[in-house]
């Protein structure tokens, strides 16, 4: 290289950096811009297994084929624009998405007149979800109001095999017979469950002040023994007083599983497995109310030990609840421990059970671990008799809450983000 040619080359370099240099002020300007919107989850279920690999009076085992599955969710916070997530986490395959749609849900399977969008996926009217992966529709402009239902129409026209669901959806989902219905105000119904199948999450555009709470959990908080059609898990609860009090959105996203368990698979993988799906991928989540533990000190004791050889300890489960604690830390998120309800007289508990849970709750009460606590074992126990719920909440099967439990609950999360909110009197032990 000659003496000309390396001064043009220098030059050359020397005006790059030059360039760089004057775009960095710019850049860093940029980065410093908080969006005036983003993306905050005002829904969620969190996906399982395919129903072949549970016992589930919905099971669907053999998937669908040539059919219409419209699927019911009720909203957190409402907006104008919105996108659906669908998992096909566990799917063995690939499965087609065909036309799909949201609308406002009206009664029974019908939708609200005027209020249908269409479902695209980059563009694309059809979508093939490879087995593992998440797709996400593109935004659609539709006003949804905070706390209403969306009815999500989805056509199967190949076969599915055993699809990723969420079996305990307490929801009736509507699937057709054959052909695609996913546009139709009314579809013909050729039977109902009451499961979620694909459909993972649903998302709002919404104001950078608006955040979302993820409650991570088991069937206490998937909402077993509740009313179905009604949304009265506690999740709902939560959801609803802060619709109805606080000042900035704050969205509800229910990831409780039932029978899910903080250390070992079961329904579901277990709570440290599904952790950076149902918590940290899902948008705009700000806070986290951790719920579990229950399932870990009784299933090994169920009768017939079929979980026998997975015995845990009260350390066991308190080192769990730190690990998942430390990991929302690392990214932002204030975590709120809830207290184990009471279970005495439940299919699986014992007095070995019943220390492990009363240990449990005395960590999570003053370790320090939490940015704060949620004391549901304080208002679902009967004053009387500490050990079990109090005879006006309890299910029956004295595990789970009723009605009556469920809305205790909520309203004692509810007053972690609003202290002033009142609590029902019979709920003051």
């Amino acid at each position: 290289m000659n003496s000309v040619s390396r001064a043009v080359q220098n030059l050359s370099r020397a005006a790059t950096v030059l360039l760089i240099f004057a775009f960095l002020p710019k850049l860093a300007t940029a980065q410093r811009q908080t969006p005036a919107e983003h993306w905050v989850g005002t829904w969620a279920a969190s996906p399982q297994m395919p129903p072949e690999a549970v016992d589930q009076p919905d099971s669907s085992d053999a998937g669908f084929t040539d059919q219409t599955v419209r699927m019911i969710a009720r909203v957190s916070i409402g907006g104008k624009e919105l996108r659906v997530r669908f998992s096909n986490a566990f799917g063995s395959a690939a499965v087609t998405l065909g036309d799909s749609h949201i609308a406002l849900a009206g009664k029974d399977a019908e939708i609200l007149p005027g209020t249908d969008r269409e479902l695209t996926f980059s563009g694309q009217k059809s979508f093939t979800i490879p087995p593992g992966a998440t797709a996400l529709s593109d935004p659609v402009h539709l006003r949804v109001p905070a706390l209403a239902s969306v009815a999500v129409s989805v056509f199967l026209p190949a076969t599915t095999g055993p699809a990723t669901w969420h079996p305990l959806g307490n929801q009736t989902t509507y699937i057709s017979a054959l052909g695609d219905f996913s546009a139709s105000a009314e579809m013909p119904v050729a039977r109902t469950v009451a499961s979620w199948y694909w459909l993972s999450g649903v998302e709002v555009l919404a104001s950078e002040r608006t955040a979302a709470v993820v409650t991570l959990g088991d069937s206490i908080t998937d909402g077993a023994a509740s009313t179905r059609d009604a949304n009265h898990r506690w999740p709902d609860i939560l959801a609803e007083q802060l619709a109805k009090h606080r000042a900035a959105p704050l969205a509800v996203l229910n990831e409780g599983i039932s029978g899910n368990r903080l250390l070992h698979d079961l329904a579901g993988p277990n709570a440290l497995a599904r952790f950076d799906r149902d918590v940290l991928a899902q948008d705009g989540v700000r806070c986290l109310i951790v719920l579990e533990g229950i399932n870990d000190i009784g299933w090994p004791h169920i009768r017939g030990g079929e979980y026998a050889g997975e015995v845990v300890s009260a350390e066991d489960i308190i080192a769990a609840l730190r690990q998942i604690a430390e990991r929302a830390h690392a990214h932002g998120i204030r975590v709120f421990g809830g207290t184990l309800t009471p279970f005495v007289g439940a299919f699986y508990e014992t007095p070995d059970g019943e220390a492990e849970r009363e240990a449990v709750n005395h960590w999570i009460r003053t370790s320090g671990a939490f940015d704060g606590v949620i004391d549901f074992d304080k208002v679902t126990r009967d004053p009387a008799h500490p050990k079990r719920f109090l005879p006006a909440d309890d299910s029956g099967d004295h595990l789970h809450p009723n009605d009556a439990g469920y809305d205790a609950m909520g309203r004692a999360a509810a007053q972690l983000f609003l202290p002033a909110l009142p609590t029902a009197e019979h709920h003051h032990p």
